[in-house]
């Protein structure tokens, strides 16, 4: 009995701490699982909670991107050159799209992409969330479009796009002016430069499209719409409108533009024409030119490799990117340096018998007979290479050089044009640094001549020859006269900038104007017989830039290839020049490869392109008149 009640005194003692332990153990397990949970939440909603917010949004809610207008581009007097057309691109958002099988299978018979290939391109471009619309094909005809849009009920996840595409309206008109686009790349992208751009979008690649594109390209808006189970919009919550990009006015000449390129069609040249008291580009024509609305369409491989190995360039804007030797067009120069430095005066002369015999060469003068004796301007007038090696001999390249660079020869003007070339105006130094020999004597020569080393573009002697128009003023050459909003407010104004003056004094200057209106006007002139016009007078130069070259072997190839191979060996033909003679309102300069002549190839193109201006500019004021009752 004692015993039993020892066990019982027991009992309560055991069954509390066995109690008390399955109590712990079931506090633990309860903490654990809430601590999971928590843990678990926490995940969900801070973690990964904007994810799924965004899935949950995108089950009924949907934020789609406004694409803005680009800016419209005119002429200086508001004709309109570039615009926008209505542009109809096929996307497939691939959550709305399933079974992407199936739907692939169905649109293949409708696109010209295999089924496999519109799987593939929607898995690789396909968004983290899966409701980004993927781009299939752009600028779809208006046809097809009906079709899908017709057929939508068995194409779920398919989307038309309503965009504005580039229209370049009077294509290749001014190309290299104006420029193309192309579509942004990765690299453009993560540069931080397109902060509103996103693959597929479309930014300037050349000309104003490409230097004007922060103005151009506006903001994009965005609405936020509600989609059903198949992702059709079924109505627009809300709406920020997208801002268009400003228009821009240039400074050129519709008609002056046309005329120019009609006037380098079958050449290879370049043509600029200035207001020479503002320095505002009239024309600028390039050839061989290219079709701006192919690079908007996306040029295949193959199209593309034939631009670039064109060996006429067509894609180099000849006008800001071409060098060439100035040839006799440099002698204004010269003269100025020979004036300025006393070597030479307005009497001064030189007796020409055809040639100068300097050390152990003989310098031929164009002219094989002669041209006698020459004073400076009848030297101009004739472009007697003889009278010119006397200066460049006393000269001597340092100092022709400082009078070159300081009419702005040898480096970029400015212009708000990409991959503008420099050109080379040669020094002694430059030559021993370069070349690694040093100056020889007999170079001041061909220097002297606009040969030898000298590289020059045809827009840096069209502003050198603006500012002996206008007494002196060089400007900066400049494309753009305006920028204005979409209201027709103006933004942007540009005004003219001088970049400095001729360094030669009033006389100097008096004397070379009065040697370039010779060169047309005077019967020995060298521009006489093709610049002249019987109702204005024109002032100006020719050149004649020989080509270095070795003269090949005909081929075997045949006549064609054989005259070919002949013209590449011919010289460049130069002509830059101003009208009329008494109050300059053009500056022309004109480059013709391989056209052999100034004056018989560049000189006419020069005449009609000032005669073109100059009469349209009288027969406004006319008009004008006539509207003002004057």
């Amino acid at each position: 009995m004692n015993h039993n009640r020892a066990e019982n005194r027991l009992l309560p003692k055991i069954d509390s701490e066995w109690f008390r332990n399955r109590i712990l153990v079931l506090i633990v397990f309860i903490a654990t699982v809430f601590a999971l949970l928590g843990a678990r939440l926490f995940y969900l909603q801070i973690i990964r909670g904007e994810h799924y917010r965004s899935l949950s949004t995108n089950n009924c809610l949907r934020k789609q991107r406004i694409e803005p207008l680009r800016g419209l581009i005119y002429d200086r007097s508001g004709r309109l050159l570039v615009d926008n057309r209505p542009s109809y691109d096929l996307r497939i958002i691939p959550n709305d799209a399933r079974p992407l099988d199936q739907t692939a299978e169905r649109l293949a018979g409708y696109i010209d992409m295999a089924a496999s290939e519109i799987k593939s391109h929607v898995r690789k471009n396909r968004g983290p969330y899966g409701y980004a619309p993927v781009l299939l094909k752009k600028d779809i005809n208006r046809d097809l479009m009906g079709i899908l849009l017709a057929r939508s009920y068995e194409l779920p996840g398919i989307a038309i796009a309503t965009n504005a595409r580039r229209n370049y309206i009077y294509d290749p008109l001014a190309a290299h002016l104006i420029g193309y686009l192309g579509e942004i790349t990765e690299k453009e992208l993560s540069g931080g430069d397109h902060s509103h751009k996103r693959g597929g979008d479309m930014v300037g690649r050349a000309g104003v499209e490409n230097t004007f594109e922060s103005e151009l390209s506006g903001t994009p808006g965005a609405r936020i719409v509600e989609v059903n189970a198949t992702g059709q919009v079924m109505r627009v919550i809300d709406r920020e409108p997208a801002k268009a990009g400003h228009n821009l006015y240039l400074t050129i000449d519709f008609d002056l533009q046309k005329k120019a390129e009609s006037l380098l069609t079958d050449k290879v040249g370049a043509v600029v024409a200035m207001d020479p008291d503002t320095g505002e580009v009239l024309a600028m024509a390039s050839s061989p030119s290219f079709q701006q609305g192919a690079f908007v369409d996306g040029l295949s491989d193959k199209a593309w490799h034939a631009l670039t190995t064109d060996p006429e360039r067509p894609l180099r804007n000849k006008a800001v990117q071409g060098k060439y030797p100035p040839a006799s067009t440099y002698k204004i120069v010269t003269a100025m340096a020979a004036l300025e430095e006393g070597v030479m005066g307005r009497n001064t002369e030189v007796f020409c018998p055809g040639y100068m015999r300097f050390g152990n060469r003989i310098y031929r003068c164009w002219k094989l007979a002669g041209h006698g004796a020459m004073d400076i301007v009848e030297a101009i007038a004739q472009s007697c290479d003889v009278y010119f090696y006397q200066a460049g001999k006393q000269l001597g390249v340092d100092r022709i050089a400082r009078y070159a660079k300081e009419s702005g020869l040898g480096a970029s003007t400015g212009i708000a044009l990409a991959h503008e070339a420099d050109g080379l105006i040669p020094t002694a130094e430059w030559k021993r640094r370069n070349v690694g020999v040093p100056w020889q004597p007999g170079e001041n020569l061909s220097i002297a001549i606009g040969q030898g080393y000298n590289l020059v573009t045809p827009l840096q002697m069209a502003v050198l020859i603006s500012a002996v128009a206008n007494d002196g003023t060089f400007y900066q050459p400049k494309v753009m006269k305006q920028v204005s909003s979409v209201q027709g407010r103006s933004v942007k104004t540009l005004t003219p900038e001088p970049l400095g003056e001729l360094p030669a004094s009033d006389r100097s200057l008096e004397i070379i104007q009065k040697g370039l209106y010779d060169v047309v006007n005077k019967r020995h002139g060298t521009a006489y017989w093709h610049v002249r016009a019987e109702d204005v007078s024109i002032s100006g130069k020719t050149g004649t830039a020989q080509v270095v070259g070795r003269r090949e072997e005909p081929g075997p190839e045949g006549e064609k290839e054989e005259e070919e191979r002949k013209r590449k060996y011919l010289p460049h033909a130069w002509f830059i020049g101003y009208a009329p003679s008494e109050q300059p309102e053009i500056a022309v300069s004109i480059l013709i490869e391989h056209g052999e002549h100034g004056s018989s190839t560049a000189g006419p193109i020069a005449r009609e392109m000032m005669l073109t201006y100059l009469n349209r500019k009288a027969a406004k004021a006319v008009l004008d008149a006539g509207e003002n009752g004057e």
